[in-house]
C-alpha cells in the first residue's frame, strides 16, 4: 500500500512539473484581456517574461523590445546575403553598441527593409501606430498577401500619422489589430506587452492562414528602376520604382541587401494582382524605398530565388533584460 502511494505522488509531481510551465508560467495576466495570446506566445517560445513567474502585460515596449519582437515572431533573417565582414550594428545604426542584446535584431530588420533611422534610439518607446507600421511592413515580407480595397473608419483615425495609414488600414482589414469598444485606435498612445502579443499573435495566425495561397511572383522584367536620393551625408534613399499602373495591386518589395566591396545589391519582387480580388482603379506608382549608406554604390537585381531568433521580450529571464525593463 505505501508503495502504491509513492507511485501516486510521483505521477502527481510529474503531472504538476508537464502542467506548470504552460499554466503557471505567468501569475499576472489572468485578468488581462490577452492572455491566451500571451500564453501560446510563450509556449511558442516567441516571448519571455520579465521573470518567470511575472510578464508586466501593462509595461511599455522601445524600439529594441518591439522590432526584436517581430524579427523573432516572423522569423526574419538575413541568411541570404553574403557579407566580405561581419556586420556590426554601428554600420547601420548610430546609437545601437554592437554587443547590445538586440543589436543583431535591428541589423536583421533593417536589411529586410524595415523602416528604421540610422540614428534610431532603441531606447525610445513605440507608439501604437510606429509598432502597427513596423508589423506590416514584416508581414509583407513574409508572402504576397491580397487585401480588400476597403477603408476601415474609426474615431480617432485623424490623429494618425498619414505615413502610418495604409500600414493600420491593412492591419484592421486581417483582423491583426482592433479598435477598442469606443472605435478608438489610440495611435500615440505606447503600446503595451499585452497589445502588442494580441497582435503579433493574430499576424502569425494570418501568415500561417495566407502563406500557402500567396501566388506566385510574375516575370520580373526590364522596367523597374532605380532611384536614389541625397538625405544627408551619410545616406542616400534608393526607391526601386515600376513605374504607373492601373490599379493598386501593383506593387514592389525589395526583399534583401547584399554588401560586396563598395557596392550594395538591392534583390526586388514583383508582385502583379491577384485575380478575383478588388483593386483601387487609380494610376499608381508601384515602388519600394530602403536607405544605404552613402558610401555604398546601390544596384538592384531581381531576386530569383524565395525568402537569429530568440525569445522576444528578450533576455527577460536574466539580468541583461531585468536592466532593459527596469530603465523603462
Amino acid at each position: 500500500m505505501k508503495n502504491k502511494r509513492g507511485i501516486a505522488l510521483t505521477l502527481l509531481m510529474v503531472f504538476v512539473l508537464i502542467i506548470a510551465p504552460a499554466a503557471w508560467a505567468f501569475s499576472d495576466i489572468s485578468q488581462d484581456p490577452s492572455e491566451a495570446e500571451i500564453r501560446a506566445l510563450h509556449q511558442d517560445g516567441i516571448i519571455s517574461g520579465i521573470s518567470e513567474t511575472e510578464f508586466m502585460p501593462k509595461g511599455k515596449l522601445n524600439y529594441a523590445q518591439g522590432v526584436h519582437l517581430i524579427v523573432n515572431a516572423l522569423d526574419l533573417n538575413i541568411d541570404e546575403i553574403k557579407f566580405i565582414k561581419e556586420p556590426k550594428a554601428s554600420d547601420y545604426f548610430s546609437q545601437v553598441p554592437d554587443d547590445a542584446w538586440y543589436a543583431a535584431s535591428l541589423m536583421i530588420a533593417q536589411l529586410n527593409g524595415l523602416p528604421l533611422a540610422k540614428d534610431l534610439d532603441p531606447e525610445q518607446r513605440l507608439t501604437r501606430e510606429q509598432f502597427a507600421d513596423l508589423l506590416y511592413k514584416a508581414v509583407e515580407l513574409t508572402g504576397d498577401y491580397a487585401f480588400i480595397e476597403i477603408y476601415m473608419s474609426f474615431a480617432d483615425e485623424e490623429q494618425v500619422d498619414k505615413e502610418y495609414m495604409t500600414s493600420i488600414q491593412r492591419l484592421l482589414i486581417s483582423n491583426i489589430a482592433e479598435t477598442n469598444a469606443d472605435g478608438l485606435f489610440r495611435p500615440k498612445d505606447e503600446i503595451t506587452r499585452s497589445e502588442a502579443s494580441r497582435m503579433i499573435h493574430a499576424a502569425r495566425k494570418f501568415v500561417k492562414a495566407n502563406k500557402e495561397h500567396s501566388p506566385e511572383p510574375p516575370a520580373q522584367n526590364s522596367e523597374v528602376e532605380l532611384i536614389m536620393e541625397k538625405v544627408n551625408d551619410q545616406i542616400n534613399k534608393a526607391t526601386v520604382t515600376w513605374g504607373m499602373k492601373g490599379n493598386s495591386g501593383y506593387r514592389v518589395t525589395i526583399d534583401r541587401i547584399e554588401f560586396q566591396d563598395e557596392q550594395a545589391t538591392l534583390y526586388y519582387t514583383l508582385h502583379e494582382p491577384i485575380p478575383g480580388h478588388m483593386y483601387a482603379q487609380v494610376m499608381t506608382e508601384a515602388k519600394a524605398e530602403t536607405y544605404v549608406d552613402s558610401r555604398y554604390t546601390v544596384v538592384i537585381e531581381p531576386n530569383l530565388s524565395s525568402g537569429v531568433s530568440s525569445p522576444a521580450f528578450p533576455g527577460e529571464s536574466s539580468s541583461t533584460s531585468a536592466e532593459a525593463q527596469a530603465k523603462q
